[in-house]
């Protein structure tokens, strides 16, 4: 039996292992769950499979999933807080972790569960982006294996040997035979949107997918393509790649996910619906396969596929995470940071979508930081960071 924590059971990535879950419950035991403030969800989730733990964010979510919990006899103990949160990090019980807490603060419980040499099963890029280096450091100094969900970076993975699999960060493309990486991205819903009508778009605009069901904050994130930027910083980390050796094209259908070309002029690209239980499945049960209940792809379809540059007017947001990656690892914290502040301003109506890219921008060019050090100094760089972008943003006017 496989033992498992699910940090952010009740996000779009913890719905999906879910779904998962209750098809295979001869082989998974969900341990522990770890959510926000979505008490009837983690209440539900927790009716359902009994875990011995469950944590919230919020102290005042965590007493009332404890009082319903109860009263329907569930036996589940309810923790709450950081701490609560790092304490089922931490479970050396727990075969795998699903690392899906949006945002930085599910950089330290992603850590936690590193040393304790979990198989980590990481769907928050934010991790991967802000601690680069750090991290896969990390998972090797304590034999920790680290599972890409993302479909781009889970397609490369799935094309590596199983000894390469083990040596994400410390790779040779070149040795490998591989001559570029390519990651692929839906261009989200504004690839057709006339530019001079960009500042009309709503939250509600931003978070309608064409192809993907996500939470706002990704949703918006794929709207501006910065989540692609991250995407590309991150397969710079994973694959130990040179920027010659990533790049990014706009594939408005999402059934290619990635493709690696190879030095003799030979290709490799997998092929999937756009389904995010697809990688995490691969993740889970890895190196076996099992069936999951998603559409197959309809070959007869594939001819209607087409590919383009990703253009930098529509999408400033992707280029400032690009040169980022170049300046730094400071700069893409900072990046990170100014990201989540100027997102957030957008889905609470306080600025315009337009305004995203601008505060990005702003923040980059007039914070300087020295290159981090420790998990410490990364979050010591995210929280002045998060300052300055807050100061900013009132600046502005809608």
């Amino acid at each position: 039996m496989l033992y498992l924590t699910i940090l952010g059971s009740t996000g779009s990535i913890g719905r999906a292992t879910i779904s998962i879950v209750k098809n295979h419950l001869d082989k998974i035991k969900i341990f522990s769950l770890v959510a926000n403030k979505n008490v009837d969800l983690m209440k539900d989730q927790c009716l359902l499979f009994r875990p011995k733990y469950a944590a919230m964010f919020h102290k005042k979510s965590a007493e009332i999933l404890r009082k319903k919990l109860r009263k329907n006899g569930c036996k589940t103990k309810v923790l709450f807080g950081k701490q609560g949160i790092y304490e089922i990090a931490k479970l050396n019980e727990v075969d795998q972790v699903i690392s899906a807490i949006t945002g930085i603060d599910g950089l330290i419980p992603t850590f936690f569960s590193i040393m304790r040499g979990k198989r980590i099963l990481i769907a928050n890029k934010e991790t991967i982006v802000t601690s680069g280096r750090l991290l896969l450091k990390y998972a090797k100094k304590y034999g920790s294996q680290i599972f890409p969900i993302d479909s781009e970076h889970s397609a490369i993975f799935q094309i590596l040997s199983n000894e390469e699999k083990k040596k994400l960060g410390f790779l040779s493309l070149k040795r490998l035979g591989i001559s570029k990486i390519v990651l692929t991205g839906s261009g989200g819903p504004f690839l057709n949107f006339p530019l001079k009508k960009f500042k009309t778009i709503t939250p509600n605009k931003a978070c309608n997918h064409p192809n993907w069901k996500m939470g706002k904050k990704i949703s918006v994130d794929s709207a501006t393509m910065i989540n692609k930027g991250f995407e590309y910083i991150e397969a710079r980390y994973l694959f130990n790649a040179s920027k010659h050796e990533v790049s990014i094209i706009i594939h408005p259908q999402s059934i290619i996910h990635a493709m690696v070309y190879y030095r003799d002029g030979s290709m490799t690209a997998q092929f999937s619906n756009p389904d995010m239980r697809i990688p995490i499945s691969y993740s889970i049960f890895y190196p076996d396969r099992f069936p999951i209940k998603v559409s197959l792809i309809d070959y007869k379809k594939l001819s209607n596929l087409t590919f383009l540059d990703p253009s930098y007017e529509r999408y400033p947001c992707l280029k400032l995470a690009i040169d980022a990656f170049e300046e730094g690892q400071s700069s893409v914290i900072v990046l990170n940071a100014a990201n989540e502040i100027s997102v957030d301003s957008f889905l609470s109506g306080k600025i315009q979508f337009t305004d995203i890219v601008k505060v990005n921008s702003y923040i980059l060019e007039r914070t300087s930081f020295p290159e981090p050090t420790n998990i410490n100094s990364i979050l010591e760089i995210d929280r002045e960071t998060r300052k300055i972008s807050k100061s900013f943003i009132k600046t502005l006017r809608r």
